[in-house]
């Protein structure tokens, strides 16, 4: 699903196992982006199509690790003041929608 403005392609084995998930609380999923994909909006593309093509409702949380801090959940301060993107789909609403951080993407977009 492409939706939010970028195109996807099939992610390859190596990505995948860049984008570590730290894990779950309730329908949200923690993931950990590379940092040198904090602002290529196709990987995250490709991640959420690998993260949620079974899931009519998925939501992922998308940080950096700068500082190679342990994962866990809940997420350490190290990692959670580190944000880059939200995806929120909504089976029971049929929508979605994709955010970048204010200080990744600044402009008109709308940002969080």
């Amino acid at each position: 699903m492409a939706a939010f403005g970028f195109a996807l392609s099939a992610p390859g084995q190596a990505d995948d196992a860049a984008w570590p998930v730290a894990g779950e609380q309730g329908l949200v999923r923690y993931v950990i982006v590379p940092a040198d994909r904090v602002r290529d909006r196709a990987a995250y593309a490709r991640q959420i199509e690998r993260l949620c093509a079974q899931r009519p409702t998925c939501f992922v949380n998308f940080y950096a690790n700068p500082g190679g801090a342990p994962l866990a959940v809940p997420l350490p301060a190290a990692i959670e003041s580190e944000a880059t993107a939200v995806y929120r789909r909504s089976g029971k609403q049929q929508a979605e929608r994709f955010l970048w951080s204010c200080r990744l993407q600044p402009g008109t977009e709308p940002c969080f």
